[in-house]
């Protein structure tokens, strides 16, 4: 694991830093290393005009599987099974 020394944190942040991870039961080291994940995941997860964009290339892939998946097979009719398995 890689060894991060940050320097010339500001007090005010440590405390900051330290009051948080003493609230979430983390020791400093695993508080920073939870908000550093937090923002890196903010980051690169899409926005909501880019999930929007999507959208329609989206719906176009599920018609294409649907249409892929359609085969020509006749099924036979559920009325007539239910009411055969009632005269039985």
């Amino acid at each position: 694991m890689a060894i991060l020394n940050p320097l010339n944190i500001p007090d005010e942040l440590y405390e900051q830093l330290q009051q948080l991870a003493k609230a979430e039961n983390k020791s400093i080291d695993a508080q920073v290393i939870t908000i550093l994940q937090n923002a890196l995941q903010a980051k690169t997860q899409p926005t909501d005009d880019e999930r929007r964009k999507n959208v329609p290339k989206l719906l176009e892939e599920i018609r294409l599987r649907r249409e892929s998946r359609r085969t020509d097979v006749e099924w036979p009719d559920s009325t007539a099974l239910i009411r055969e398995d009632r005269d039985r």
